[in-house]
């Protein structure tokens, strides 16, 4: 039986103030409307076995309002022939992210997507975080997929207006990712293998990041 999953995750305000401080004086209240100018988004760094050299890539929507990381060999999988280290993968990637002068920047809300096939008795569980260099991350959310399943996927963490981290004006720091799948092969039978994948069967499906936008004060 074919189905559809889909999550929404609220991020931690006790969280993010107990562990950090969040710049909200060096930003206008509320926020802004994208800026015009154009935004530069560069992969500087990855690293995981979820995400070898050469298999991310990020782009950025024409209007300004989101961006999307895109994953070409991002698979977990467990059972059959699978090895033990198969069963899980994750990924650190760091984004350099340059906007205009006189903005900055929160992400409001990442709706991670992709596809699996689980077995009767298997599982697949997808967790991210994200966060500003030096600055407190995002509360880790886990979502979980419960066999029998086979279809694409998706989850989206929101985080309220009221409780964005926002990168400091005037400062450049990297944007950085975590990601992780996972495969527990439970008790299916052993020759079935399950996999969860940041992908689609047709290959269409990304990770989307939101922005939300503030002009910085007396900038």
């Amino acid at each position: 039986m074919r189905k559809r999953v889909t999550a929404a995750a609220a991020c931690l305000s006790a969280l993010a103030l107990s562990a950090g401080t969040i710049p909200a004086a060096s930003a206008a209240t509320p926020s802004d409307p994208p800026p015009a100018g154009s935004i530069t988004i560069r992969v500087l760094t990855v690293n995981g076995s979820g995400c070898p050299a050469g298999t991310a890539a990020v782009s950025t929507a024409r209007d300004n309002t989101a961006f999307t990381v895109t994953y070409s060999n991002y698979v977990a999988q467990a059972g059959g022939e699978s090895n033990p280290t198969d069963s899980r993968k994750n990924c650190q990637i760091s984004l350099g992210v340059y906007v205009p002068q006189g903005f900055t920047y929160a992400i409001a809300s990442a709706d991670y997507r992709g596809y699996a096939h689980l077995a009767d008795g298997a599982s697949g569980l997808e967790r991210a975080t994200y966060y500003h260099q030096g600055m407190v991350q995002s509360p880790p959310l886990s979502h979980t997929i419960r066999g029998k399943f086979s279809d694409n996927w998706q989850f989206t963490d929101s985080t309220p207006v009221t409780e964005l981290i926002w990168k400091p004006c005037g400062e450049t720091r990297n944007f950085n990712i975590n990601t992780e799948l996972g495969v527990d092969k439970g008790n299916s039978k052993p020759e079935e293998t399950s996999f969860m994948a940041f992908d689609s069967a047709d290959g269409g499906v990304r990770s989307i990041y939101h922005f939300e936008w503030k002009k910085c004060l007396g900038r």
